[in-house]
């Protein structure tokens, strides 16, 4: 049964040089990397992406990994649902609505 604690949510942020025309394609590549692989912009230099536990994180992983720019500074935070769901985000000092979990789909 899949629950809060086993869903798992993906949080990549990185640091990219940015200072040739070179380092601006790479960070560029890798954003559209992220994107295509259907992570949502958070914050920029920040993505996230929802998976169906441990597994695909781990599958997601591995691709971000093949897909590092050559430098610059890439971190990969896993973590579960339910604690997505305590994420407290601000818009200026306005307090905004908690996070909205995607709907789950049963397949029979």
């Amino acid at each position: 049964m899949l629950t809060g604690y086993r869903l798992m949510w993906m949080m990549v942020i990185f640091d990219l040089p940015v200072g040739t025309k070179r380092e601006r394609r790479a960070a560029t590549k890798f954003r559209n990397f992220l994107l295509d692989q259907g992570f949502s912009m958070s914050q920029f230099s920040v993505y996230m992406r929802f998976c169906g536990g441990k597994d695909q994180a781990e599958s997601y992983n591995k691709r971000i990994e093949k897909s590092l720019p050559k430098t610059g500074l890439v971190q990969i935070l896993n973590f579960t649902d339910k604690q997505y769901e305590s994420i407290i985000s601000f818009d200026g000092r306005t307090r905004a609505q908690k996070n909205e979990n995607p709907q789950q789909y049963a397949l029979f």
